[in-house]
């Protein structure tokens, strides 16, 4: 906002309505990315009544991963594969390269003949598979690459859970990042903001406009059945049932 001083990040949020409508759900001004500023962002939205979305999607954001664990701990959270086949190649040899980031790829290439690609939890364990099939060939060679991989391997596979015709545009976070590169634009041309009132102003103006070109998701009634059945195991799942080793059942069961 002023000459000379450092860029203050605006945290903000998109989201997928059931009927595939993409809805800018807010944004404000914070001083970092930090899980303390997550955390004041977040209850703010669930005060204006949203509710515990079904899937996360990010990129590294430790800060946003965090505070979405304690906030909305029943979501499921997917890690951007675009952000991270960035990173996973850049830990090898130049000569490796190319062959690592083939092998990344092919990790969730859904596309091999025999494979059913029902989405559901087998998916998910087919793609794991994958990646230890991975870290065994390159383990040796690269690693550094195999370290990074493993630790998010995860949430890489979460979004195979989600219906088919949502796969490519839930397992990463271009979606989003297309519109903060036009704002970025903006700002640019600007140069520098007399406030905060006028820095959020502008940059609820474009994120506001930006969805008018935008494509919705594709709904069918087997995805949206899918997304169903997520939500109530996730965050509607059925009560307990008390074990029937607990004495206080067993009068009960007698009389039974």
């Amino acid at each position: 906002m002023h000459n000379g001083s450092r860029a203050e990040p605006i945290l903000a949020t998109w989201g997928i309505t059931t009927a595939g409508k993409p809805v800018f759900v807010g944004l404000a001004a914070a001083g970092s990315e930090s899980t303390d500023a997550w955390h004041d962002f977040l209850p703010d939205l669930t005060a204006r009544g949203l509710k515990p979305p079904l899937l996360i999607v990010s990129d590294g954001a430790p800060g946003l991963i965090s505070a979405a664990e304690q906030g909305v701990s029943h979501s499921l959270h997917q890690r951007c594969l675009v952000h991270r086949a960035r990173h996973v190649p850049a830990e090898v040899s130049a000569t490796d390269q190319a062959e690592v980031k083939a092998a990344y790829r092919q990790i969730f290439d859904l596309t091999e003949p025999g494979q059913n690609v029902k989405p559901g939890q087998h998916l998910v364990d087919w793609a794991q598979a994958r990646i230890d099939a991975f870290a065994e060939v390159w383990g040796g060679r690269c690693p550094a690459a195999v370290t990074y991989l493993l630790t998010d391997r995860h949430s890489l596979t979460t979004y195979l859970r989600f219906p088919i015709e949502h796969h490519k545009r839930v397992r990463h976070s271009t979606f989003i990042e297309r519109t903060f590169g036009e704002t970025r634009r903006r700002v640019k041309a600007i140069g520098h903001f007399p406030g905060e009132s006028s820095c959020v102003s502008i940059v609820w103006a474009v994120l506001d406009r930006a969805p008018r070109g935008w494509r919705g998701f594709t709904m069918t009634s087997t995805g949206l059945r899918i997304l169903q059945d997520l939500r109530r195991a996730l965050l509607h799942p059925p009560a307990q049932l008390r074990s029937t080793d607990d004495p206080a059942l067993a009068p009960g069961i007698e009389a039974a």
